[in-house]
C-alpha cells in the first residue's frame, strides 16, 4: 500500500494502517507521532533501545510513501564530506586536462558527488532521509545537522545555496548512547519505542516470520519478555524474536521436541557469551512457562 504524504495527513489511524501493509505494527504513540511529524513539516526523532524497531519504522514509511529511502549511517568521526558532498577531484583533473586551452567549468554538476542529504535535498518528494543512530556522532556533526534541518538547504561556496523545494521526510534515530543538543530535540517530533508487550510482539512475530503457528509466535513473545527483564548486557531485539521463532519452528519440523527446539535455537536470540551463560540455567524454566 502507498500512499502519498496529504494522505497520510488525514489521520494517525491512516498512517497506522499503511505501515501494516509494509509489516510494521505501529501503535497510537507512534502512528501519531509518524502523522505530525509529516503535517507539520518536522523530523521525526526516534529514541529507544537497540533492535526495537526504529530503523526498520523509517524504511516502512519510506515504503508506504513510495519513496527511496537515503541512510545516513552515522559513527563516530563522520564529517560534511560524508553527509553532504564533496568534488571529484580526479574526475576535475582529467577533465582539465582534455580541455586543453578551452575554459571548463570544473565546478559544474558532473563533478558533484552527492551524499545523502544532498540526494534528498535534490528530490525531496522522491526520497525520505534516515539519519540513524545520529548519537554515534560527535557534536561538530550534530551542529552541522542542525543547520541543514533548520533551513533544509546547503550552502556550497562554489555553486551557492541549494535549497529543498519541499520539506523533506526525515527520520532520526538514537540508541541514547549520549544525550542530544536540546536544539536538535526541540526541533524534532520525539518518540521514544519501547519494547513492545507480549501480544503485540506476538503479532509482530506472526506478521513478520515465515511459517509459525500463533501458539510459538505468543509462547516466543512471553518467553524473550522474561529474558528481557534479565540484567542482560544485550537483550534481544524484536528482530531477533523473529528469528528465534523462525528457528525453533524448523527444528522442530525436524524432529525436536519443543522445549529442546527452543533451546537448541538461543544462539539466534541471544548473541552474547557471558549472556548465554547467566540465563542458561534459568533458559528451561522460562520456556516451560511461556509454552504453558
Amino acid at each position: 500500500m502507498s500512499v502519498s504524504a496529504e494522505q497520510i495527513a488525514a489521520s494517525p489511524e491512516v498512517i497506522a494502517a499503511a505501515l501494516e501493509t509494509a509489516r510494521y505494527i505501529a501503535d497510537e504513540g507512534l502512528a501519531t507521532a509518524v502523522f505530525l511529524a509529516i503535517r507539520l513539516g518536522k523530523p521525526l526523532l526516534l529514541e529507544g533501545a537497540p533492535g526495537v524497531g526504529k530503523t526498520e519504522a523509517a524504511k516502512a514509511i519510506a515504503g508506504v510513501l513510495g519513496r527511496d529511502l537515503v541512510r545516513l549511517q552515522c559513527y563516530e568521526g563522520i564529517d560534511a564530506a560524508h553527509a553532504l558532498y564533496e568534488w571529484n577531484y580526479q574526475r576535475q583533473l582529467l577533465a582539465i586536462r582534455h580541455a586543453g586551452d578551452h575554459e571548463i567549468d570544473i565546478y559544474d554538476d558532473r563533478f558533484l558527488i552527492d551524499r545523502p542529504l544532498l540526494q534528498v535535498l535534490r528530490a525531496p518528494e522522491r526520497r525520505v532521509l534516515l539519519v540513524d543512530e545520529i548519537d554515534r556522532s560527535d557534536h561538530e556533526f550534530e551542529a552541522l545537522l542542525l543547520e541543514f534541518l533548520s533551513d533544509f538547504q546547503i550552502s556550497i561556496p562554489e555553486r551557492g545555496t541549494l535549497t529543498a523545494a519541499s520539506q523533506p521526510v526525515v527520520v532520526l534515530t538514537s540508541n541514547r548512547t549520549r544525550e542530544l543538543a536540546e536544539a536538535l530535540r526541540r526541533r524534532c517530533v520525539y518518540h521514544w519505542i519501547a519494547y513492545p508487550d507480549a501480544e503485540r510482539e506476538a503479532a509482530i512475530i506472526m506478521l513478520r516470520a515465515g511459517d509459525v503457528a500463533e501458539a510459538t509466535a505468543r509462547a516466543v513473545a512471553k518467553a524473550v519478555g522474561g529474558i528481557r527483564a534479565r540484567p542482560l548486557a544485550k537483550p534481544p531485539g524484536i528482530a531477533e524474536a523473529v528469528e528465534w521463532a523462525n528457528a525453533a519452528t524448523m527444528l522442530e519440523k525436524a524432529g525436536s521436541s519443543w522445549p529442546l527446539a527452543f533451546r537448541r535455537a538461543i544462539g539466534v536470540l541471544i548473541k552474547d557469551e557471558e549472556d548465554l551463560s547467566y540465563i542458561a540455567p534459568e533458559l528451561d524454566r522460562i520456556v516451560e512457562e511461556a509454552l504453558g
